[in-house]
Protein backbone atom coordinates (compact mmCIF):
# COMPACT_ATOMS: atom_id res chain seq x y z
CA UNK A 1 0.00 0.00 0.00
CA UNK A 2 1.20 3.54 -0.87
CA UNK A 3 1.16 5.60 2.22
CA UNK A 4 0.08 9.26 1.34
CA UNK A 5 -0.74 11.38 4.87
CA UNK A 6 -2.50 14.39 4.28
CA UNK A 7 -2.06 16.42 7.06
CA UNK A 8 0.10 16.82 10.41
CA UNK A 9 -2.48 15.63 12.33
CA UNK A 10 -0.79 12.44 10.91
CA UNK A 11 2.68 13.25 11.94
CA UNK A 12 1.63 14.31 15.82
CA UNK A 13 0.86 10.81 15.81
CA UNK A 14 4.41 10.27 15.92
CA UNK A 15 4.55 12.12 18.83
CA UNK A 16 6.85 14.52 17.25
CA UNK A 17 4.79 17.33 18.75
CA UNK A 18 6.33 17.16 22.30
CA UNK A 19 10.17 16.00 21.40
CA UNK A 20 11.83 17.23 24.44
CA UNK A 21 14.30 20.44 25.55
CA UNK A 22 16.20 19.91 22.64
CA UNK A 23 13.64 21.43 20.56
CA UNK A 24 11.35 22.93 22.90
CA UNK A 25 9.89 26.70 22.21
CA UNK A 26 12.06 29.71 22.78
CA UNK A 27 11.92 33.32 21.75
CA UNK A 28 13.41 34.05 18.12
CA UNK A 29 14.93 37.56 18.60
CA UNK A 30 15.92 37.64 15.00
CA UNK A 31 19.39 36.46 13.08
CA UNK A 32 22.37 37.11 14.55
CA UNK A 33 25.28 37.54 12.71
CA UNK A 34 27.56 34.56 13.83
CA UNK A 35 30.47 35.68 15.25
CA UNK A 36 33.94 34.13 13.90
CA UNK A 37 35.37 31.44 15.89
CA UNK A 38 38.77 31.23 14.05
CA UNK A 39 40.26 34.23 13.39
CA UNK A 40 40.49 35.19 9.96
CA UNK A 41 42.06 38.05 8.16
CA UNK A 42 39.71 40.55 6.46
CA UNK A 43 41.05 39.65 2.64
CA UNK A 44 40.21 35.93 3.59
CA UNK A 45 36.96 36.66 5.39
CA UNK A 46 36.14 38.58 2.14
CA UNK A 47 36.51 36.04 -0.28
CA UNK A 48 35.34 33.06 1.78
CA UNK A 49 32.22 35.57 1.83
CA UNK A 50 32.06 36.06 -1.67
CA UNK A 51 32.41 32.25 -1.98
CA UNK A 52 30.21 30.98 0.44
CA UNK A 53 27.74 33.58 -0.75
CA UNK A 54 27.41 32.62 -4.34
CA UNK A 55 27.34 28.68 -3.22
CA UNK A 56 24.29 29.25 -0.89
CA UNK A 57 22.65 31.10 -3.75
CA UNK A 58 22.92 27.46 -5.77
CA UNK A 59 20.34 26.15 -3.28
CA UNK A 60 18.23 29.35 -2.85
CA UNK A 61 17.91 30.25 -6.24
CA UNK A 62 17.85 26.59 -7.85
CA UNK A 63 15.67 24.40 -5.22
CA UNK A 64 11.95 24.53 -6.43
CA UNK A 65 10.40 26.81 -3.46
CA UNK A 66 7.31 25.17 -3.61
CA UNK A 67 8.77 21.55 -2.84
CA UNK A 68 12.06 21.44 -1.94
CA UNK A 69 13.51 19.59 -4.56
CA UNK A 70 17.33 20.46 -5.39
CA UNK A 71 18.70 19.37 -8.89
CA UNK A 72 21.45 17.22 -9.13
CA UNK A 73 23.28 19.38 -11.07
CA UNK A 74 22.62 23.05 -13.10
CA UNK A 75 22.39 24.22 -15.41
CA UNK A 76 22.63 20.92 -17.22
CA UNK A 77 18.36 19.73 -17.22
CA UNK A 78 18.51 16.88 -14.30
CA UNK A 79 16.61 15.07 -11.92
CA UNK A 80 16.70 16.34 -7.77
CA UNK A 81 19.15 14.62 -5.83
CA UNK A 82 17.81 13.61 -2.16
CA UNK A 83 21.43 14.74 -0.76
CA UNK A 84 21.32 17.74 -2.40
CA UNK A 85 18.09 18.59 -0.65
CA UNK A 86 19.89 17.46 2.96
CA UNK A 87 22.92 20.27 2.28
CA UNK A 88 19.70 22.64 1.04
CA UNK A 89 17.85 22.58 4.28
CA UNK A 90 21.31 22.74 6.19
CA UNK A 91 21.99 25.99 4.06
CA UNK A 92 19.12 27.83 4.84
CA UNK A 93 19.78 28.90 8.24
CA UNK A 94 23.75 29.68 7.42
CA UNK A 95 21.55 32.37 4.71
CA UNK A 96 19.36 33.45 7.63
CA UNK A 97 21.98 34.29 10.00
CA UNK A 98 24.40 35.87 7.60
CA UNK A 99 21.61 37.90 6.44
CA UNK A 100 21.52 36.71 2.62
CA UNK A 101 17.50 35.46 3.46
CA UNK A 102 14.91 36.36 6.41
CA UNK A 103 14.15 34.02 8.84
CA UNK A 104 10.72 33.80 7.95
CA UNK A 105 11.71 33.25 4.12
CA UNK A 106 13.78 30.46 5.08
CA UNK A 107 10.69 29.07 7.53
CA UNK A 108 8.52 28.96 4.80
CA UNK A 109 11.13 27.11 2.12
CA UNK A 110 12.33 24.41 4.60
CA UNK A 111 8.58 23.81 5.93
CA UNK A 112 7.60 23.22 2.31
CA UNK A 113 10.14 20.74 1.85
CA UNK A 114 9.85 18.20 4.61
CA UNK A 115 5.78 18.76 4.43
CA UNK A 116 6.44 17.46 0.26
CA UNK A 117 9.13 14.73 1.64
CA UNK A 118 6.17 13.67 4.36
CA UNK A 119 3.61 13.49 2.60
CA UNK A 120 4.32 11.84 -0.81
CA UNK A 121 3.43 8.39 -1.47
CA UNK A 122 5.77 5.20 -0.08
CA UNK A 123 4.91 1.58 -1.36
CA UNK A 124 6.72 -0.96 -2.57
CA UNK A 125 5.73 -0.39 -6.15
CA UNK A 126 8.47 0.35 -8.61
CA UNK A 127 6.87 3.48 -9.94
CA UNK A 128 4.29 6.41 -8.61
CA UNK A 129 6.70 6.63 -5.35
CA UNK A 130 9.07 8.62 -3.37
CA UNK A 131 10.46 5.87 -1.41
CA UNK A 132 9.83 3.06 0.87
CA UNK A 133 9.96 2.16 4.48
CA UNK A 134 10.90 5.41 5.20
CA UNK A 135 13.82 5.57 2.78
CA UNK A 136 14.02 8.17 -0.56
CA UNK A 137 14.95 6.86 -3.54
CA UNK A 138 18.63 8.40 -4.89
CA UNK A 139 16.94 10.86 -7.48
CA UNK A 140 13.49 12.03 -7.67
CA UNK A 141 11.82 13.45 -11.07
CA UNK A 142 12.19 17.39 -10.70
CA UNK A 143 8.71 17.91 -11.89
CA UNK A 144 7.03 15.49 -10.37
CA UNK A 145 9.22 14.29 -7.16
CA UNK A 146 8.88 10.65 -7.83
CA UNK A 147 11.35 7.98 -8.67
CA UNK A 148 13.70 8.89 -11.07
CA UNK A 149 13.72 6.04 -14.00
CA UNK A 150 15.13 2.81 -12.14
CA UNK A 151 17.27 4.51 -9.43
CA UNK A 152 17.98 2.73 -5.73
CA UNK A 153 16.34 3.37 -2.59
CA UNK A 154 19.49 4.72 -1.19
CA UNK A 155 20.76 4.96 2.70
CA UNK A 156 23.37 7.37 2.64
CA UNK A 157 21.48 10.27 0.87
CA UNK A 158 18.26 9.66 2.73
CA UNK A 159 20.96 9.82 5.66
CA UNK A 160 22.35 13.26 4.11
CA UNK A 161 18.16 14.17 3.41
CA UNK A 162 17.57 13.41 7.39
CA UNK A 163 20.41 15.24 8.71
CA UNK A 164 19.53 18.10 6.78
CA UNK A 165 16.44 17.63 8.35
CA UNK A 166 17.22 17.20 12.25
CA UNK A 167 19.25 20.58 12.11
CA UNK A 168 15.92 21.62 10.77
CA UNK A 169 14.40 20.31 13.90
CA UNK A 170 17.38 21.95 16.16
CA UNK A 171 17.86 25.22 14.70
CA UNK A 172 13.92 26.63 14.45
CA UNK A 173 13.25 26.75 17.98
CA UNK A 174 10.49 29.31 18.34
CA UNK A 175 7.40 28.91 18.81
CA UNK A 176 5.31 29.52 16.25
CA UNK A 177 2.94 27.06 14.26
CA UNK A 178 5.12 27.24 11.10
CA UNK A 179 8.55 26.38 13.16
CA UNK A 180 6.60 24.14 15.53
CA UNK A 181 5.42 22.28 11.90
CA UNK A 182 9.04 22.25 10.74
CA UNK A 183 10.22 20.32 14.37
CA UNK A 184 7.16 17.72 13.98
CA UNK A 185 7.74 16.86 9.86
CA UNK A 186 11.35 16.58 10.75
CA UNK A 187 10.82 14.33 14.16
CA UNK A 188 8.44 11.86 11.70
CA UNK A 189 10.38 11.74 8.86
CA UNK A 190 13.80 10.50 11.30
CA UNK A 191 11.50 8.08 12.83
CA UNK A 192 9.72 6.78 9.83
CA UNK A 193 13.22 5.33 8.47
CA UNK A 194 12.94 1.48 9.01
CA UNK A 195 16.57 0.88 9.65
CA UNK A 196 16.50 -2.65 11.00
CA UNK A 197 14.44 -3.65 7.13
CA UNK A 198 17.67 -2.89 5.84
CA UNK A 199 20.06 -5.10 7.23
CA UNK A 200 20.16 -8.35 5.29
CA UNK A 201 23.64 -9.39 6.54
CA UNK A 202 23.11 -8.03 10.46
CA UNK A 203 24.23 -5.95 11.90
CA UNK A 204 26.07 -3.69 9.33
CA UNK A 205 23.28 -1.66 7.17
CA UNK A 206 23.09 -2.37 3.56
CA UNK A 207 23.51 0.35 0.54
CA UNK A 208 20.20 0.14 -0.93
CA UNK A 209 17.27 -1.78 -1.90
CA UNK A 210 15.13 -1.81 -5.36
CA UNK A 211 12.14 -2.57 -6.54
CA UNK A 212 12.95 -5.02 -9.17
CA UNK A 213 16.25 -7.06 -7.27
CA UNK A 214 15.72 -6.14 -3.70
CA UNK A 215 18.61 -5.38 -1.34
CA UNK A 216 22.69 -4.81 -2.88
CA UNK A 217 25.39 -7.05 -2.79
CA UNK A 218 27.36 -4.46 -0.69
CA UNK A 219 26.74 -3.39 3.01
CA UNK A 220 28.60 0.15 4.51
CA UNK A 221 31.80 -1.30 5.61
CA UNK A 222 35.37 0.44 5.41
CA UNK A 223 35.42 3.35 6.14
CA UNK A 224 33.46 6.44 3.88
CA UNK A 225 31.00 8.80 4.27
CA UNK A 226 28.37 6.61 5.95
CA UNK A 227 29.39 7.56 9.36
CA UNK A 228 26.52 9.96 9.62
CA UNK A 229 24.21 7.29 8.57
CA UNK A 230 25.28 4.84 11.66
CA UNK A 231 24.99 7.49 14.35
CA UNK A 232 21.49 8.10 12.61
CA UNK A 233 20.75 4.42 12.77
CA UNK A 234 22.01 3.71 16.27
CA UNK A 235 20.04 7.18 17.35
CA UNK A 236 16.49 6.25 15.85
CA UNK A 237 14.12 5.96 18.82
CA UNK A 238 11.86 3.98 16.49
CA UNK A 239 14.20 1.27 14.72
CA UNK A 240 17.23 1.32 16.12
CA UNK A 241 20.15 -0.79 14.66
CA UNK A 242 22.11 -3.21 17.32
CA UNK A 243 24.82 -1.53 19.18
CA UNK A 244 27.66 -3.89 17.63
CA UNK A 245 26.82 -2.30 14.27
CA UNK A 246 29.63 0.37 14.69
CA UNK A 247 32.15 -1.91 16.03
CA UNK A 248 31.54 -4.56 13.09
CA UNK A 249 31.91 -0.92 10.65
CA UNK A 250 34.81 -0.25 12.32
CA UNK A 251 36.54 -3.26 11.84
CA UNK A 252 37.03 -2.96 8.39
CA UNK A 253 39.28 0.31 8.77
CA UNK A 254 42.45 0.54 5.79
CA UNK A 255 44.33 2.06 8.83
CA UNK A 256 47.65 3.16 6.98
CA UNK A 257 50.39 5.25 6.19
CA UNK A 258 50.39 7.77 2.28
CA UNK A 259 52.66 10.74 2.08
CA UNK A 260 53.59 10.43 5.40
CA UNK A 261 50.47 11.11 7.30
CA UNK A 262 49.16 8.07 9.10
CA UNK A 263 45.19 8.07 9.57
CA UNK A 264 41.84 5.90 8.13
CA UNK A 265 42.32 5.87 4.58
CA UNK A 266 39.40 6.43 1.96
CA UNK A 267 40.68 8.19 -1.03
CA UNK A 268 38.21 10.30 -2.33
CA UNK A 269 37.96 13.62 0.23
CA UNK A 270 34.57 13.94 0.36
CA UNK A 271 34.39 10.58 2.40
CA UNK A 272 36.31 12.81 5.03
CA UNK A 273 33.84 15.62 5.00
CA UNK A 274 30.28 14.52 4.53
CA UNK A 275 29.46 13.57 8.16
CA UNK A 276 31.88 16.32 9.93
CA UNK A 277 29.17 18.87 7.89
CA UNK A 278 26.77 17.80 11.13
CA UNK A 279 28.58 16.49 13.37
CA UNK A 280 31.79 17.84 15.17
CA UNK A 281 34.15 14.76 15.70
CA UNK A 282 36.99 17.43 17.49
CA UNK A 283 37.54 15.73 21.21
CA UNK A 284 35.05 12.83 20.77
CA UNK A 285 36.39 9.57 20.57
CA UNK A 286 34.83 5.51 20.14
CA UNK A 287 36.94 2.82 20.71
CA UNK A 288 38.95 2.67 17.61
CA UNK A 289 39.87 6.05 17.85
CA UNK A 290 41.13 5.93 21.47
CA UNK A 291 43.24 2.70 20.36
CA UNK A 292 44.99 5.07 17.77
CA UNK A 293 45.13 8.19 19.79
CA UNK A 294 43.50 10.74 17.77
CA UNK A 295 39.77 10.99 16.41
CA UNK A 296 38.13 11.86 13.69
CA UNK A 297 38.67 15.29 12.96
CA UNK A 298 42.16 15.00 13.32
CA UNK A 299 42.26 11.51 10.81
CA UNK A 300 40.41 14.34 8.24
CA UNK A 301 43.08 16.73 8.62
CA UNK A 302 45.61 14.38 7.46
CA UNK A 303 43.69 12.93 4.96
CA UNK A 304 43.80 16.45 3.78
CA UNK A 305 47.68 17.10 4.41
CA UNK A 306 48.60 13.66 2.51
CA UNK A 307 46.73 14.80 -0.75
CA UNK A 308 48.83 18.14 -0.58
CA UNK A 309 51.43 16.25 -0.09
CA UNK A 310 50.56 14.55 -2.75
CA UNK A 311 49.79 16.80 -5.01
CA UNK A 312 53.48 18.79 -4.78
CA UNK A 313 54.81 15.33 -5.48
CA UNK A 314 53.26 15.01 -8.69
CA UNK A 315 54.09 11.45 -9.39
CA UNK A 316 52.32 11.05 -12.78
CA UNK A 317 53.23 14.64 -13.94
CA UNK A 318 49.65 16.49 -13.93
CA UNK A 319 50.07 20.13 -15.12
CA UNK A 320 49.51 22.86 -12.45
CA UNK A 321 49.68 20.29 -9.26
CA UNK A 322 51.34 21.94 -6.35
CA UNK A 323 50.95 23.41 -3.03
CA UNK A 324 48.23 25.38 -3.78
CA UNK A 325 46.36 23.30 -6.77
CA UNK A 326 45.17 20.35 -5.52
CA UNK A 327 42.17 18.25 -4.14
CA UNK A 328 40.80 15.20 -5.49
CA UNK A 329 37.23 13.78 -4.92
CA UNK A 330 33.97 12.49 -6.64
CA UNK A 331 33.30 14.84 -9.35
CA UNK A 332 32.87 15.63 -12.68
CA UNK A 333 35.51 15.07 -15.77
CA UNK A 334 35.95 15.69 -19.41
CA UNK A 335 35.56 12.72 -21.08
CA UNK A 336 35.78 8.55 -21.48
CA UNK A 337 39.17 8.36 -23.46
CA UNK A 338 43.04 7.57 -23.30
CA UNK A 339 45.28 10.12 -24.52
CA UNK A 340 49.05 11.06 -24.63
CA UNK A 341 50.02 13.99 -23.41
CA UNK A 342 53.85 15.44 -22.35
CA UNK A 343 54.72 11.87 -23.13
CA UNK A 344 52.93 9.75 -20.58
CA UNK A 345 49.65 8.21 -20.79
CA UNK A 346 46.51 9.44 -19.69
CA UNK A 347 43.48 7.61 -18.67
CA UNK A 348 40.83 10.60 -18.69
CA UNK A 349 37.07 10.02 -17.07
CA UNK A 350 33.58 12.02 -16.82
CA UNK A 351 32.05 11.35 -13.40
CA UNK A 352 34.33 9.37 -11.23
CA UNK A 353 35.27 9.01 -7.36
CA UNK A 354 38.93 10.38 -7.92
CA UNK A 355 41.17 10.18 -4.95
CA UNK A 356 44.77 9.55 -3.68
CA UNK A 357 45.48 7.02 -0.69
CA UNK A 358 46.30 3.67 -0.13
CA UNK A 359 45.90 1.30 -1.26
CA UNK A 360 44.82 3.18 -4.78
CA UNK A 361 45.20 6.17 -6.50
CA UNK A 362 42.53 7.42 -9.28
CA UNK A 363 43.69 10.60 -10.46
CA UNK A 364 43.47 11.45 -14.44
CA UNK A 365 44.57 15.10 -13.80
CA UNK A 366 40.96 16.52 -12.95
CA UNK A 367 40.48 18.91 -9.74
CA UNK A 368 37.59 19.37 -7.90
CA UNK A 369 37.31 22.99 -5.76
CA UNK A 370 35.41 21.63 -3.38
CA UNK A 371 37.80 18.87 -2.18
CA UNK A 372 39.96 21.49 -1.11
CA UNK A 373 37.80 24.43 0.13
CA UNK A 374 35.25 22.23 2.29
CA UNK A 375 38.18 20.46 4.45
CA UNK A 376 38.86 24.39 5.64
CA UNK A 377 38.04 23.58 9.42
CA UNK A 378 40.36 20.41 9.02
CA UNK A 379 43.48 22.72 7.61
CA UNK A 380 43.09 26.42 7.05
CA UNK A 381 46.69 27.09 6.64
CA UNK A 382 47.01 24.97 3.17
CA UNK A 383 43.15 25.22 2.51
CA UNK A 384 43.03 29.13 2.33
CA UNK A 385 45.90 29.14 -0.19
CA UNK A 386 44.70 27.09 -2.37
CA UNK A 387 41.21 28.64 -2.49
CA UNK A 388 42.66 32.03 -3.20
CA UNK A 389 45.26 30.22 -6.02
CA UNK A 390 42.55 28.63 -7.77
CA UNK A 391 40.01 31.85 -7.65
CA UNK A 392 42.80 34.12 -8.94
CA UNK A 393 44.65 31.82 -11.56
CA UNK A 394 41.42 30.92 -13.12
CA UNK A 395 39.61 33.46 -12.69
CA UNK A 396 36.27 33.46 -14.99
CA UNK A 397 36.77 30.30 -16.49
CA UNK A 398 36.31 28.02 -12.82
CA UNK A 399 34.79 30.74 -10.86
CA UNK A 400 31.31 32.19 -11.99
CA UNK A 401 27.66 32.85 -11.07
CA UNK A 402 27.38 29.96 -7.98
CA UNK A 403 30.90 29.92 -6.83
CA UNK A 404 33.42 27.09 -8.19
CA UNK A 405 32.24 25.23 -10.91
CA UNK A 406 32.46 21.46 -9.91
CA UNK A 407 36.08 20.49 -11.69
CA UNK A 408 38.58 21.89 -13.73
CA UNK A 409 41.48 19.36 -15.37
CA UNK A 410 45.03 21.58 -16.59
CA UNK A 411 46.15 18.86 -18.20
CA UNK A 412 43.37 18.89 -20.85
CA UNK A 413 44.63 21.45 -23.44
CA UNK A 414 43.46 20.13 -26.30
CA UNK A 415 40.91 21.40 -28.60
CA UNK A 416 38.48 18.62 -28.12
CA UNK A 417 34.78 17.83 -27.84
CA UNK A 418 33.73 16.85 -23.91
CA UNK A 419 31.02 15.12 -22.51
CA UNK A 420 30.96 18.39 -19.37
CA UNK A 421 31.74 22.16 -19.81
CA UNK A 422 34.86 23.15 -22.52
CA UNK A 423 38.31 23.66 -22.94
CA UNK A 424 39.98 26.79 -22.67
CA UNK A 425 42.83 26.92 -25.21
CA UNK A 426 46.73 26.86 -23.25
CA UNK A 427 44.58 27.08 -20.13
CA UNK A 428 42.88 23.57 -19.56
CA UNK A 429 38.94 22.15 -19.70
CA UNK A 430 36.71 23.57 -16.86
CA UNK A 431 33.51 22.11 -15.87
CA UNK A 432 30.08 23.98 -17.29
CA UNK A 433 28.03 22.61 -14.48
CA UNK A 434 27.88 22.81 -10.62
CA UNK A 435 26.97 19.51 -8.67
CA UNK A 436 24.69 19.73 -5.57
CA UNK A 437 26.16 17.51 -3.48
CA UNK A 438 29.90 19.30 -3.95
CA UNK A 439 28.31 22.70 -3.30
CA UNK A 440 26.79 21.86 -0.11
CA UNK A 441 30.28 20.97 1.91
CA UNK A 442 31.19 24.23 0.56
CA UNK A 443 28.87 26.73 1.82
CA UNK A 444 28.42 24.02 5.01
CA UNK A 445 32.03 23.45 6.06
CA UNK A 446 33.18 27.32 5.58
CA UNK A 447 29.91 27.83 7.90
CA UNK A 448 31.70 25.62 10.68
CA UNK A 449 34.98 27.17 10.06
CA UNK A 450 33.96 30.68 10.30
CA UNK A 451 30.99 30.31 13.19
CA UNK A 452 30.86 26.45 14.00
CA UNK A 453 26.59 27.00 13.24
CA UNK A 454 25.93 23.71 12.15
CA UNK A 455 28.23 21.64 14.78
CA UNK A 456 26.80 23.61 17.85
CA UNK A 457 23.09 23.27 16.92
CA UNK A 458 23.62 19.37 16.42
CA UNK A 459 25.30 19.16 19.45
CA UNK A 460 21.88 19.79 20.81
CA UNK A 461 19.88 17.32 18.93
CA UNK A 462 19.38 14.07 21.17
CA UNK A 463 19.00 11.80 18.32
CA UNK A 464 22.86 13.07 17.35
CA UNK A 465 23.86 12.30 20.73
CA UNK A 466 22.09 9.40 21.72
CA UNK A 467 23.49 7.90 18.55
CA UNK A 468 27.28 8.54 19.34
CA UNK A 469 26.63 7.27 22.90
CA UNK A 470 25.59 4.00 21.46
CA UNK A 471 28.58 3.89 18.95
CA UNK A 472 30.80 4.41 22.17
CA UNK A 473 31.87 8.00 21.70
CA UNK A 474 33.15 9.56 25.23
CA UNK A 475 34.70 12.78 25.91
CA UNK A 476 34.67 16.52 24.50
CA UNK A 477 31.50 18.16 24.24
CA UNK A 478 29.34 14.66 24.22
CA UNK A 479 30.59 14.77 28.32
CA UNK A 480 29.04 17.94 28.82
CA UNK A 481 25.77 16.88 27.14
Amino acid sequence: MRRRPSSLLVVSLFGSIALGSACAPATVTGPARPTPVTPIAAADSALIDSVQRRTFDFFWERSDARTGLTPDRWPTPSFASIAAVGFALTAYPVGVERGWVTRAEAVERTLNTLRFFWTSPQGPEPTGTIGHKGFFYHFLDMPTGRRFEQVELSTIDTSLLLAGALFCQSYYTGDSPDEVAIRAYADSLYRRAEWTWIQPRFPLVNHRWKPEDGFSISDWKGYDESMILYVLALGSPTFPIDSTAWEAYTRTYPWATFQGETFVNFEPLFGHQYSHVWIDFRGIRDAYMRGRGIDYFENSRRAVLSQRKYAIANPRGFRDYGANVWGLTASDGPLDTTMTIDGRTVQFHTYWARGAGSPEIRDDGTIAPTAAVASMPFAPEVVMPALRTMRERYAGHLYQRYGFLDAFNPTLRAALPVRHGRVEPGVGWFDGDYLGIDQGPIVLMLENHRSELVWTTMRRNPYIVRGLRRAGFTGGWLARQ
